[in-house]
Formats: C-alpha cells, sequence, structure tokens
C-alpha cells in the first residue's frame, strides 16, 4: 500500500491559459487532504494529470518516490489510482454491476461470464454501501445520486492505493453523504492516500486532516484543518476578505405585478402546487432530496405533462406542450446539470449565447457575424466570464464561468426572457464566484425579471429569496419571507407531510 503521493514542480498550459504553475505538495497515506480554491484554480486538471488523462508539461507525479510515467488512464488505474470526477464516467446502457467491474468481469468456462458470481460480488459492495440498488439495473436508470454511489463504489472495487474525490457529494442526499464519510472514513483507517475536493466548507472541516489552498493555478499553501478557519481559508482562496456572503447583496426593494400565477399545479411528480410571482421577485423553492422542486420547475417549463391546475404568466393563461413554447413565450431554465442539459460543452462561448437566437442573427446561409460577437461580448462583460475570447470551447471553462454562459445566452438582448428559473446555479462553484452569481441574481430581479431560484443548500435559498416556498414528497408545506426564516422553521416544513 502506497505511502505517499507528492507532486513536484507541475506545470501545465493551454492556448491561452497557463492552468497550472510550479505546483508541488505531499499527500500522506492515513489522512485525508483537502485541495481548494475558486473555479479556474487548477484543482480538476492537476487531478486529470494524477489519473492519467492529462500529460503535465514540466514536473512529476510520483508514488512512494517512483516517479509515475502513465501513457492512458489505464496506466493511473494499474499503479493504484481512481480518481471519481464531477462527470460521471458510466455506461448508461450496461447494469450497475458492469460498470463496478468494467474489464474484469467473472468468467467461467474460460470466457462465459459469470453472471451469478457477478451479481453476488456487485450485491457485496451495495451492501456494504447500504443503497437500495439491483445489481442488473442498466445504471442509466438510476438516479443522478445513485450513479454518483456506483461511481465510488467503482473505486472502492479496485482496492486503490491513492483515492481522489472531485466534489463527490454535489449530487447526493443527506443520508448518502454519511454513507460516504464514513467509507471515506475507513479508507483512511486502511492507509488510503486520499485527496478531497469540495466547495462545501463544512465538509472540508468535518473529514479532511490538511487542506492544501490554490489559487490561478499556483500553491499558495497547506494548512492543517484543526489550525485553521473558514474565513482564513476564503481569504488565502480569493486573496480577499469577502466579509458575510450575503449581507452586502444590493436586492430589489419594490417588486411589481404578479408576474406568474400557477394554481393547483399537478403532474406524474407534484399536486396541487399553487404560488405567485412578482415582477422583481426572487422565489426560493426549498425541500430536501424528492422534494419536487426541480419537477415543479420541469412542469412550468413545459417539460413534464400537467395532469390538473393552471399556469397564468404574464396575464395569459398559457399550456405549454414543450420547453419552446416556455421559451418563446419569455421563460429561461438553467438546469441542474449544466453540463449535460445546459450547454453543448464542445462548442465556444459564441455558440451557447446564441444558440436560442440563432435565427435573428441569420438571413438566409448568412449569419451576422458582428452582431452574434456583439451580444457574445456583452454576455462576457456583463458578467465577467473569465474567458481570452468568445471562441473559448465551453468544456474548457471552469463551472462558475460555465454558469455564466447560462446566464448570458437568457439576458441576451435578442432573448425577451421575463423569468429565469434557476435550478442549483451555485452547484460545484466556489465560495468567492457563488457571492457573484448571488449579486447577479439580484441584479436580474433589480432589471425586473422574475426569478425562480431552487437550491439544496438551505442557508443559500433562505438568504438569496425574498420569498421562500417549501416543499415535501410533491406538494407545498409551507411559505416565509426571507426576514423570518430561519433553518431550523424551513427544515421542519420541508420535513412535515
Amino acid at each position: 500500500m502506497a505511502q505517499s503521493l507528492e507532486f513536484s514542480g507541475i506545470g501545465k498550459s493551454f492556448p491561452g491559459v497557463r492552468a497550472l504553475d510550479d505546483i508541488s505538495f505531499r499527500a500522506e497515506a492515513g489522512k485525508v487532504l483537502a485541495l481548494i480554491g475558486e473555479n479556474g484554480a487548477g484543482k480538476s486538471t492537476l487531478l486529470k494529470i494524477l489519473s492519467g488523462d492529462l500529460k503535465p508539461d514540466e514536473g512529476t507525479v510520483s508514488i512512494d518516490g517512483v516517479v509515475q510515467n502513465y501513457g492512458s488512464p489505464n496506466d493511473a488505474i494499474n499503479a493504484g489510482v481512481s480518481v471519481i470526477y464531477q462527470e460521471r464516467q458510466l455506461i448508461p446502457s450496461l447494469s450497475v454491476a458492469e460498470n463496478i467491474f468494467p474489464g474484469v468481469l467473472p468468467v467461467k468456462a474460460g470466457f462465459l461470464v459469470d453472471k451469478k458470481k457477478l451479481r453476488n460480488d456487485t450485491q457485496a459492495i451495495i451492501d456494504k454501501f447500504g443503497l437500495p440498488i439491483d445489481p442488473m439495473m442498466p445504471v442509466g436508470l438510476l438516479s443522478v445520486a445513485y450513479q454518483q454511489m456506483v461511481e465510488i463504489m467503482k473505486a472502492y472495487r479496485r482496492n486503490s492505493a491513492v483515492i481522489a474525490f472531485d466534489e463527490p457529494t454535489a449530487p447526493l442526499t443527506d443520508t448518502e453523504i454519511e454513507i460516504l464519510f464514513k467509507l471515506i472514513a475507513e479508507l483512511k483507517e486502511e492507509g488510503k492516500v486520499i485527496l478531497y475536493i469540495s466547495h462545501r466548507m463544512n465538509e472540508i472541516f468535518q473529514i479532511t486532516d490538511e487542506i492544501v489552498i490554490m489559487k490561478d493555478g499556483k500553491y499558495v499553501k497547506t494548512v492543517l484543518t484543526a489550525a485553521t478557519n473558514e474565513q482564513d481559508i476564503v481569504k488565502a482562496m480569493v486573496g480577499r476578505d469577502i466579509g458575510d456572503t450575503y449581507a452586502n447583496l444590493s436586492r430589489n426593494d419594490a417588486f411589481g405585478e404578479v408576474l406568474l400565477d400557477v394554481k393547483n399545479l399537478s403532474s406524474p411528480y407534484i399536486d396541487g402546487v399553487t404560488f405567485q410571482l412578482h415582477r422583481g421577485e426572487i422565489l426560493g423553492l426549498a425541500g430536501l432530496a424528492g422534494a419536487g422542486r426541480s419537477e415543479t420547475a420541469r412542469a412550468i417549463f413545459g417539460a413534464d405533462p400537467i395532469l390538473g391546475g393552471s399556469i397564468t404568466f404574464d396575464g395569459k393563461e398559457v399550456d405549454f406542450k414543450s420547453p419552446k413554447d416556455a421559451i418563446d413565450a419569455g421563460i429561461a431554465l438553467c438546469p441542474e446539470d449544466r453540463k449535460e442539459q445546459g450547454l453543448v460543452l464542445f462548442r465556444s462561448i459564441k455558440d451557447n449565447v446564441s444558440a436560442p437566437v440563432i435565427d435573428k442573427l441569420s438571413n438566409g446561409p448568412f449569419r451576422n457575424a458582428k452582431l452574434e460577437e456583439e451580444i457574445t461580448q456583452s454576455a462576457i462583460d456583463k458578467f465577467s466570464i473569465k474567458t481570452p475570447s468568445s471562441d473559448k470551447i465551453c468544456l474548457e471553462l471552469s463551472g462558475g464561468n460555465q454558469q455564466k454562459v447560462i446566464l448570458g445566452r437568457w439576458t441576451s438582448p435578442l432573448v425577451d426572457t421575463k423569468l429565469l428559473i434557476l435550478d442549483e446555479p451555485t452547484k460545484g462553484i466556489d465560495v468567492g464566484t457563488k457571492q457573484e452569481i448571488y449579486q447577479m441574481v439580484c441584479d436580474l430581479a433589480k432589471a425586473g425579471y422574475g426569478v425562480i431560484f431552487i437550491s439544496s443548500e438551505l442557508t443559500e435559498v433562505i438568504n438569496v429569496s425574498d420569498t421562500i416556498i417549501v416543499m415535501h414528497n410533491g406538494h407545498i408545506t409551507g411559505s416565509t419571507t426571507r426576514q423570518e426564516a430561519t433553518e431550523e422553521s424551513v427544515l421542519a416544513l420541508a420535513m412535515l407531510d
């Protein structure tokens, strides 16, 4: 079993960007080392080098003093390294078992897959995690949270000496997070080298022993978790003291007329949902996993069938048959999974911003390139998107900048958006960029947009929203205002049948 992992002088550049610059630090076995920094600090790039997905331009990765020269990700796996990324690396059409045992399926008679042994071996791992998952179910039919747990079980099955987690709890419920943290504690006791990336400070202080701080692709320092505090860490990450995340937000003081009137709305996933949203108002949807928050957004957006009730938008009763109908009416949805549903990752910022208005930019076979560049540059300037040009591929942007591209798309001067539905808009985003997103949301409300704000972070939804609606099991259990809400009162409503 490996005793140490060491990065020495790691450097990596992409066109126009110095992603990593002389990164050097050491991780010891039997400890959990947090790797933190703002989006764009270089954390994910470093993990891709560790996993063999990228080669460093300079420097070395060593395990127990032995320099690793990976030719492929499989070489890293064979060296005892497992990296669990935010982006799931599963094959949806294959079973849970086949995804946990890729390339090493048990066989009998020399060439036939031993399905009984495969099921039993997989079930033993699932039982270790205490999850209600069928080993032979196609992984594509599982929820996002359970797919993430399959990724973690795959790494666990390999018995790797070095395990890195990249935002592993983002899609998980509290119960699943508890299971994961128990597993990490066991891996620590077994003497694994563990790297842990998260933007959730409470997790950092709960499970890590040391913290490596990165900024702008450079190593800042290593600190003992027990010897520091959140304020000092954030200051080292962002280079400034951001103070109270919410206290300094500039908010809208007055709302306009009712923009959205939802009455007794029902779909296959929600029942009898009723509320109103005014122009200039931020309406928060709170609740535990499975409460129906995203499903309410999908019903309003025309993505799920309406079984009952009514929606009145901008003074007219509407019956959207598809998301296109909602978009044409002036409703935009920024989905929870921005990488799979919100962006075309392999296309440029320009292509993503102009996508909804491509018809307005085209005259027959010709596109108005000047106008397209103008609206894209306007989005880049408005939301402070960090990029060398509008032609930057979205896959190469940090999570925070990807989220800003989506906001830029739907607030383009050529798009007549009146209502923005933001589903987990700060998921996987660092604390400094979160504060930027909060202010952007408040600015959009001040500009007259209606905003529906959905978040799993209770503190966030309480402090950003003007009005908070709480849901449980597909229906509304209560509502409150930002001034009156407490975490205890909202959580009590979230657990009320």
